[in-house]
C-alpha cells in the first residue's frame, strides 16, 4: 500500500466541487485516512511550496493557496501515487484528458482545483509537512 497527499485547491473549494473530487478519489479505488479543510497562511503556503523558490509564479501561487480554504487528504492505496495521477490530469487544465479532475474542474494552470504528490519522495515529505503544519491547525471560520 502506497500512501499520497492531495490538496483540494481554493477554488475548487469556493465552487462547492469538494464532494464530487473526493467520491472520485474513493471510486478510484483510494482510501482517505485523513482530511483536514484548513486556510494556509502566506508562510505555510510559501513553506509548502519552497520545491518553487525563485520561479516567477511563485508569488501568485502563494497568494492564491493562502487566498481562501484548501482540503487536505492522505490517501492510501496499491499504485496511489500513480493511480491519483491519472484520475487528476495534466497540471495545465487544456492539456489534461476528458474525464479528469483537472479536465472537468480546472479553470487555468494555477486554478487547477487540485495539488497532489508527484513522486514517493514527494509523497512522504508532502505528508510529513501537512502531519505536522495542518493538523494541529483549528479550523477555518
Amino acid at each position: 500500500m502506497q500512501q499520497t497527499l492531495m490538496m483540494i485547491k481554493p477554488d475548487a473549494v469556493e465552487r462547492s466541487l469538494t464532494g464530487r473530487i473526493l467520491s472520485r478519489v474513493e471510486e478510484a479505488g483510494l482510501r482517505i485516512l485523513r482530511l483536514r479543510m484548513v486556510r494556509l497562511t502566506p508562510e505555510q503556503a510559501r513553506d509548502f511550496y519552497k520545491v518553487h523558490e525563485g520561479k516567477p509564479f511563485l508569488d501568485s501561487l502563494v497568494a492564491f493557496m493562502a487566498g481562501g480554504p484548501i482540503v487536505a487528504a492522505v490517501l492510501e492505496g496499491e499504485d496511489a501515487i500513480d493511480r491519483l495521477e491519472k484520475i487528476v490530469g495534466a497540471t495545465d487544465p487544456a492539456n489534461a484528458e476528458e474525464g479528469t479532475i483537472r479536465k472537468e474542474f480546472g479553470l487555468n494552470i494555477e486554478k487547477n482545483s487540485v495539488h497532489r504528490s508527484d513522486a514517493p519522495e514527494t509523497a512522504e515529505n508532502e505528508i510529513a509537512w501537512f502531519d505536522l503544519n495542518l493538523a494541529l491547525r483549528p479550523e477555518p471560520r
